[in-house]
């Protein structure tokens, strides 16, 4: 039997582009703090560190905590791409869950430069160079940055095999705007029109400028711990880790596909894999964080997660079951399109949001009814992580 791993404090700071952000120890340390607060612990009870970033020198991650405590635990410093918040997350339950230690934090960071994402070292091989290579192969050598001529290229393949329309990922956007307005640590709060995503300028088609999430600095952190941790300390978690799983790439993510590419096959992989240990079913989900770092990658996810049936998605949007009153509330917090995406904090602000709405905490975003959430994050080159929590009371 599987030992409980429960989350007793989550914290986030406000997301901000890089022009106005603070130093990434300042938001480490804020929201190891916040976290902290939130579990009514202090640092001198956490017995193992995992902390997260993508752009960043070595042991950054011991930067960061050493200011919450000098306690001389072990801080492991992880990079797994996007899907480095999670990843740091799903080690530290990985620890509490073993029995090897009782209270862990995870704690994920970044500050990143403005513009796309490039290649910091230029004289050796690219992790990500089969993935741009396969890219430019399809879509023809290309100036286009190496992130939107991937899931741009996914997009176009969506659209050619069930004859999605444009629009529909532009909806992605109206949709993680309207939601963001209630989100105060959101960076793009501002409501826009379908008609103002669709002329903004475009990137790499289907995709234009306002279906892109922006570079951003931020932090966010969890606190796990263990059923006994609880109970020796007094304190009454109301959220669980009901399952989770990573996955990696197969050879299919190098295949004819671009949607495979960007991450289609792993992401079916881990919902599966999570849905088949918890027991549970996309149906008793009723509000998702997921991956959108791009429109044309929601949209895809939707599939790869089991919410929609294959080539449904577009009527899934159209039926508005992916908001406020629809089967499911996708991305309350906004998304990474209007929240913001810090590499290394998005797993972590993922679970942040969805917790708030379990223990009914989420304000004017609230999902009513909240009792299962799915997370899903993931980073190319690559690797996803799929997360179901549950209220415990």
């Amino acid at each position: 039997m599987k030992r409980h791993v429960n989350v007793l404090g989550v914290g986030m700071t406000q997301f901000k582009t890089p022009k106005n952000a603070d130093p990434y120890t300042v938001m480490g340390h804020e929201a190891g703090q916040l976290a902290l607060a939130d579990a009514g612990l202090d640092y001198r009870h956490v017995e193992q560190a995992y902390v997260g970033y993508v752009y960043g020198d070595s042991t950054a991650g011991q930067r960061v905590v050493y200011e919450l405590g000098m306690t001389g635990i072990p801080v492991f410093n992880v990079n797994n791409n996007c899907a480095t918040g999670s990843s740091a997350l799903y080690l530290a339950r990985q620890a509490v869950e073993s029995g090897m230690v009782e209270c862990a934090i995870a704690l994920g960071f970044e500050q990143m430069q403005p513009g796309a994402l490039v290649n910091i070292y230029n004289d050796r091989p690219s992790p990500l160079g089969k993935f741009i290579d396969l890219a430019k192969n399809k879509s023809g050598d290309s100036e286009v940055p190496m992130a939107p001529l991937l899931f741009g290229g996914a997009g176009r393949e969506y659209m050619e095999k069930y004859g999605c329309k444009p629009e529909t990922f532009g909806r992605i956007t109206v949709k993680a705007r309207k939601h963001a307005q209630n989100n105060p640590k959101a960076v793009f709060r501002d409501l826009v029109t379908l008609e103002q995503v669709m002329q903004s300028p475009s990137i790499c088609d289907p995709v234009t400028r306002f279906q892109c999430c922006p570079p951003t600095c931020g932090a966010a952190a969890a606190i796990l711990c263990s059923d006994e941790f609880a109970k020796r300390h007094g304190l009454k978690p109301r959220v669980r880790i009901a399952s989770q799983a990573m996955t990696t790439d197969t050879a299919s993510t190098f295949g004819d596909s671009l949607i495979s590419t960007v991450g289609f096959d792993m992401s079916r992989a881990a919902a599966q894999k999570v849905y088949e240990d918890a027991g549970i079913g996309p149906e008793d989900v009723k509000v998702v964080e997921l991956h959108d770092c791009f429109s044309t990658n929601e949209v895809l996810t939707y599939e790869a997660l089991g919410l929609t049936a294959p080539g449904t998605a577009e009527r899934m949007i159209e039926d508005g079951d992916n908001t406020y009153g629809g089967k499911y509330v996708v991305n309350p917090s906004g998304g990474l399109i209007s929240k913001g995406h810090p590499l290394g904090a998005t797993g972590l602000a993922q679970c942040a949001e969805l917790n708030w709405h379990l223990r009914d905490e989420a304000g004017a975003r609230q999902v009513e009814g909240a009792r299962i959430a799915l997370q899903h994050n993931i980073g190319l080159g690559g690797c996803c992580v799929v997360t179901l929590y549950e209220r415990t009371h």
